[in-house]
């Protein structure tokens, strides 16, 4: 009952550290040491009300060993505290009564030694804290048992029965402080693992949490997934990309499924085999593929622990439609920068030679029969058709600023319209005019301008038959003033709409197919943008849109 007694304090600081009540961290608080001496006290308590005298006179209480353990656990207050608890237990509960029993059992004289190990105490190693324990409970114990049987030892012969359960009762009171604080530590060594484990596991959570937060912030399309290619996790990015695609799709339906499987529906069987076997590469990867109108580059690497197979893949996706855009534009750029420098190159080295050519036609024909005026005639028409090549690609290879100025847009297609109407007679169509009331004035170049209306009005005549009709249809958008000419033609194949404006490329049996070309570069050197819309049967339309300042101010009727 007494060894019980004298235990019930560790195991009420064990249910304690069980149930949680843990304030600290990496070192020992208050907290958990109060609850110490509470349950020492409580221990101190049970041991006294329980103990009780053997023959010769020797007082049995345990409680010395919840009262030296507390005292050398806590700190300076709680462990004076219980020295005193301590004391008024034994003065209540102490048998024989008595003051010099009462030092004896209550042990106040070793106090000071107690208070002067407590330091010491808390610093050692636990197999040096059972040492420092023994060093103080054995002599006291050893004094407490033998004192009252010393003169029953001196006479006697041999050693009696109540002399070998006292020396019993020695070692097991010793052997238990040790088994005490031995347990004592082992409980707190669990709390500081059970502690340092939670410290891993919420700083763990807390890098995963930031770096989820980093893969948000961060503007790539981020996926990962399992050895198996089922999706694992998915960025906010990656989540709005798939969403393009698949708007009724939520995170939950997404996860756990087969990454392959996403795009199944909008990429045709090769892109389809080709996205799946970039989602089953374990290897570093780099692909480009096309979903309906978009491009994207993806890029794949493993992840693995250590040297052993992967465990799975992480997937970048760049949207890189835009990219593929410009890089086309920049292509033609440079395809008509190389025009421009063929027509810089060519163009004193043929334009002189055909001067000299077509002059000596001209006296040759002179000297010449009169039947032969007609062949002379195709000669000199060849040339010069040869020698308006040559200009328009000397225009199309201008790159120096143009001069302009402010007018009025309408002005330019009046002084036209004569021209217009001339050319449509002659081919049996019509032109219709659909002027805005109210068109800002334009920083223009003139010439360029009238080139360029002649250009796509004369292209859109080509490519009508007798009837059809040219309309010419001004307008304000925003901050743009776009000019539309549409012809009533057979239209476009849809296939060749892209082709349009590629130098020497041409729909014509006598075309150049440097007229487009030519259009697009004036209006580039005006900042404006040129749109065709066409459908077989129906015509073609080609917009051309200019932008202005101050609408406001620049208002003219």
């Amino acid at each position: 009952m007494q060894i019980s007694a004298a235990c019930s304090f560790l195991f009420l600081f064990q249910w304690w550290l069980d149930k949680g009540h843990i304030t600290r961290r990496n070192q020992r608080l208050p907290d958990d040491l109060s609850f110490l001496v509470i349950g020492c006290a409580l221990s101190i308590a049970a041991c006294t009300i329980l103990s009780s005298t053997l023959a010769g006179g020797v007082y049995l209480n345990m409680a010395v060993l919840p009262a030296f353990i507390g005292i050398l656990y806590a700190s300076f207050r709680p462990g004076l505290s219980l020295c005193a608890y301590f004391l008024l237990c034994t003065v209540l509960f102490s048998e024989p009564p008595g003051l010099s029993a009462i030092i004896i059992n209550s042990g106040i004289l070793l106090y000071p030694l107690l208070f002067g190990l407590a330091r010491p105490f808390k610093q050692a190693k636990w197999m040096e804290k059972v040492m420092l324990l023994s060093a103080v409970l054995f002599p006291y114990m050893f004094f407490v048992v033998m004192l009252p049987n010393m003169r029953t030892i001196r006479e006697a012969q041999t050693v009696s029965t109540e002399v070998a359960l006292l020396t019993l009762y020695l070692f097991i009171t010793v052997l238990s402080g040790g088994l005490l604080v031995f347990l004592i530590e082992t409980a707190w060594d669990k709390v500081l693992v059970k502690e340092k484990m939670e410290g891993l596991s919420e700083r763990f959570m807390w890098e995963s949490k930031k770096l989820e937060q980093v893969t948000d912030i961060v503007q790539l399309n981020i996926m990962s997934m399992n050895e198996r290619g089922y999706i694992t996790e998915l960025n906010e990015f990656m989540l709005k990309l798939i969403h393009r695609h698949y708007p009724d799709y939520t995170r939950e339906k997404i996860l756990s499924r087969p990454a392959a499987v996403l795009f199944a529906d909008i990429v045709d069987k090769q892109t389809f085999t080709q996205l799946k076997a970039v989602f089953c590469n374990k290897q570093r990867s780099n692909a480009k593929i096309t979903c309906e109108q978009y491009t994207y580059q993806i890029y794949t690497a493993p992840v693995q622990q250590g040297s052993g197979s992967p465990d799975g893949v992480v997937m970048i996706v760049q949207d890189i439609t835009e990219e593929e855009k410009i890089r086309t534009e920049l292509d033609h750029v440079e395809r008509l920068t190389l025009v421009g420098q063929m027509a810089a190159g060519i163009t004193h080295e043929i334009r002189n030679p055909m001067a000299v050519v077509r002059g000596f036609l001209q006296l040759m024909r002179e000297k010449s029969p009169g039947e032969l005026d007609s062949y002379y005639q195709i000669v000199m028409d060849e040339l010069d058709r040869a020698n308006g090549i040559i200009n328009d690609f000397l225009s199309l290879a201008q790159s120096r600023v143009s001069d302009k100025e402010m007018v009025q847009l309408h002005h330019i297609i009046e002084e036209l319209s004569p021209l217009l109407w001339a050319d449509a007679n002659l081919r049996g169509q019509s032109v219709e005019l659909n002027r805005c009331p109210a068109l800002p004035l334009l920083k223009l170049n003139v010439r360029e301008i009238k080139q360029l209306i002649l250009n796509l009005s004369r292209n859109a005549m080509e490519a009508m038959d007798a009837k059809g009709i040219l309309t010419l249809e001004t307008r304000v958008n925003g901050c743009t003033v776009e000019l539309t000419i549409k012809d009533t033609g057979s239209g476009i194949a849809q296939d060749k709409l892209a082709d349009l404006f590629t130098p020497f490329f041409t729909t014509k049996s006598q075309g150049t197919g440097l007229g487009l070309p030519l259009c697009l570069s004036i209006v580039e050197r005006h900042n404006g943008t040129i749109r065709v819309d066409s459908a077989l049967g129906e015509g073609s339309a080609f917009t051309i849109a200019i932008p202005y300042e101050a609408p406001e101010e620049n208002l003219a009727g």
